[in-house]
């Protein structure tokens, strides 16, 4: 897949094609329903399949005291788009200069002019356009367009809105479900208190690269991807209120990894399932026990999972 970052960098002539447009946060089951109608389309009329989405939420210009926290990182959602099937994606830079864009200028001057859509396709609550004046209807109304009905899973609606619920809450499985794959948390590895290697469980803490949706505190079973490859994990989230002073950190005891330096490398975590809540331990002794119990059962979702 190639991608394209801004308009004005698109090489002109492009061929015609057929586009879905959307902010794609999680690149959830809906997301993915128009991304595949897009390309399925693009290949029954023999031409080019074109994602254009943006380089942060609208709402982060347009109503930054509202805008949710990320749900992907962008090099994630990319790699989910082109899993999909696009051949291009087009990353916009949403602006205060671009939000002012009305829908009859981006339709005519950038999807019809400069992206060459000769067919969109959106979801059922798209819009777009200054003051999201162009909706899914209006759009129908001056260029072929497929509109996607809205997807459930399990008697739910799939929405960004409730994936950050439920990764707020401590449901990953829950959310997996509706994303289609794991929730994943991209981070970069920093020194910590080395309290783990202390008691003899070396982790490794890791700090978002992005403001994503943090999991509530707990203890979780996840699959680690590090550049020495991809491992179990159980991982710890929150204040660790057995240590005094810890302070709150996600820390991650990969299985079997080994023994290398991680500071400043990059660590992806992919939550498979929620252990249990946070604990008080009134002994290291009591809490070096239940670690071993955390980094066992993990292995033991983990395994289970990978059967499935």
């Amino acid at each position: 897949m190639q991608t394209v970052f801004g308009l004005e960098t698109l090489s002109p002539g492009l061929a015609e094609s057929t586009v879905c447009i959307g902010v794609f946060d999680g690149v959830h089951l809906g997301h993915q329903s128009v991304i595949r109608a897009a390309c399925e389309d693009a290949r029954a009329n023999s031409r080019p399949a074109i994602a254009v989405t943006f380089d942060r939420n609208p709402l982060a210009v347009l109503r930054p005291e509202r805008c949710p926290k990320t749900i992907l990182g962008q090099n994630a959602k990319l790699a989910k788009i082109a899993a999909l099937g696009i051949d291009l994606t087009l990353i916009v830079t949403f602006d205060k200069l671009f939000s002012q864009i009305s829908a009859q200028d981006f339709l005519d001057n950038e999807l019809r002019s400069r992206i060459c859509a000769k067919k969109v396709v959106v979801g059922h609550d798209f819009a777009l356009g200054k003051d999201r004046a162009g909706t899914a209807a209006w759009l129908s109304d001056r260029i072929p367009t497929e509109i996607l009905p809205p997807v459930e899973q399990r008697g739910r609606r799939v929405s960004s809105t409730e994936i950050r619920k439920d990764i707020a809450e401590g449901r990953v499985a829950e959310a997996a479900g509706l994303l289609g794959g794991p929730y994943e948390l991209a981070g970069i590895v920093a020194k910590g208190q080395q309290l783990g290697r202390k008691l003899g469980i070396p982790t490794a803490n890791i700090v978002p690269i992005i403001d994503q949706v943090i999991p509530k505190d707990g203890i979780y079973a996840c699959f680690a991807t590090a550049p020495h490859g991809r491992f179990q994990a159980a991982v710890s989230i929150g204040t660790r209120p057995a240590i005094e002073g810890a302070g709150f950190a996600i820390e991650a005891h990969l299985q079997d990894f080994p023994d290398r330096d991680l500071y400043g490398r990059s660590l992806s975590l992919e939550f498979v399932a929620r252990l249990r809540d946070e604990l008080w331990f009134d002994s290291h002794e009591k809490l070096v026990a239940q670690i071993r119990l955390d980094i066992e059962n993990a292995k033991e979702t983990l395994e289970e999972r990978s059967k499935t």
